[in-house]
């Protein structure tokens, strides 16, 4: 008889929860231990309960699923960490691995594959999505492009946030011709033509936090 595979569910929407349970629990091999809402809820139940994979959503209140994939991975080395979540940007795919996970599945994925991926993960195979799969590859082989500066992260920081350039300037300290000067650099580094894709490709690169999500 096969060892039965312990789970613990991490998402922040209890429909998903419930979903992923009730769909888990019907697996003979599968079971799953204990559900949490939040990052740091989650870094309590591992301690209690030492799962064998933890289903990982990333956009979470309090410690969000990177913080709490790190911890994990830290503080429980055989405790293998799936993030399943709805977003696949370059920035949220490369922190997670770099967190340590052992993989990474869009909430779209099949159930067969699903429940297959947690047995991988569950012997410390890497599990990704075809698409998050195919942007890391097109990641590893695009030269990386020039970074950007603090100061120009800086700047972007103020856009993300409404700010003006002499608003941006003021809070900085520097001069509106400046504040320009910096965003038109960042611009180029960024291939973008305007504010909104700057803000919007620093964020998917991980320079900037992604919006709050109520």
């Amino acid at each position: 008889m096969s060892q039965t595979i312990r789970v613990l569910v991490v998402d922040d929407h209890p429909v998903v929860r419930a979903g992923l349970v009730g769909m888990l629990d019907t697996e003979d091999d599968l079971h799953v231990v204990g559900e949490a809402g939040a990052g740091d809820e989650a870094l309590a139940q591992v301690a209690a309960l030492a799962p064998d994979v933890v289903l990982m959503d990333l956009r979470m209140p309090r410690t969000d699923g990177v913080a709490a994939t790190a911890l994990i991975v830290a503080e429980h080395p055989p405790t293998k960490v799936l993030v399943l979540t709805t977003y696949d940007t370059d920035g949220d795919i490369v922190r997670a691995v770099e967190a340590g996970a052992t993989g990474y599945l869009l909430k779209d994925t099949p159930r067969a594959q699903l429940v297959e991926a947690v047995r991988s993960a569950s012997r410390g195979d890497t599990v990704l999505a075809p698409s998050v799969a195919a942007r890391l590859l097109t990641k590893l082989r695009t030269p990386p492009a020039e970074a950007l500066t603090a100061r120009e992260v800086e700047v972007l920081a103020g856009v993300a946030r409404g700010l003006t350039n002499v608003e941006i300037g003021r809070e900085l300290y520097i001069g509106e011709a400046t504040v320009k000067t910096h965003l038109l650099r960042a611009f180029a580094k960024l291939g973008v033509d305007d504010r909104t894709r700057a803000v919007t490709a620093a964020m998917e690169l991980g320079l900037l936090p992604p919006p709050s999500r109520r």
